[in-house]
């Protein structure tokens, strides 16, 4: 079974980043040959919409049949506001807590982000984690683009 890779917007956008143009685009590579399935949220596209038209063209480069698109639902607010309740993240990054819920939800492979701070951060992780145990969901495991690629 193909690994389901969740992205946010920073892989996205991180294969025009100097810092992170490597890795991203070793992960998209994969996509584009079929290795792995890149899962995106309406949350994920939403964001996009803002973005400038290079970073709108990265996802939409990648082969149809091998990006799969997943929506937000009432479960994942409730989960992400459980996240924000257990204080793994405060309110004003509900987005970044929605990611988290709506991959742990859709029981993906792996989430992939760049956002050290609010998202591929231990302590955030382990409280993101804690919160899912306590109420039923899986363990969601968190990586960037780079962790993922050289597994």
């Amino acid at each position: 079974m193909l690994q389901r890779v969740y992205i946010d917007t920073s892989v996205i956008g991180g294969c025009l980043d100097d810092e992170f143009a490597e890795w991203s685009r070793l992960l998209f590579e994969d996509f584009r040959k079929g290795k792995r399935i890149a899962v995106v949220s309406d949350i994920t596209l939403d964001e996009l919409a803002d973005a400038p038209l290079p970073v709108k063209e990265i996802l939409n480069s990648l082969p149809e049949k091998f990006i799969e698109v997943i929506l937000a639902d009432t479960e994942s607010r409730k989960l992400a506001d459980l996240y924000i309740l257990e204080k793994a993240v405060t309110y004003k990054f509900y987005e970044d807590a929605l990611h988290i819920a709506i991959a742990t939800i859709k029981q993906v492979s792996v989430l992939s982000s760049w956002n050290f701070k609010h998202i591929v951060n231990l302590e955030r992780i382990r409280r993101y984690n804690a919160v899912n145990l306590k109420n039923g969901y899986s363990l969601l495991e968190i990586r960037t683009p780079r962790e993922i690629i050289t597994f």
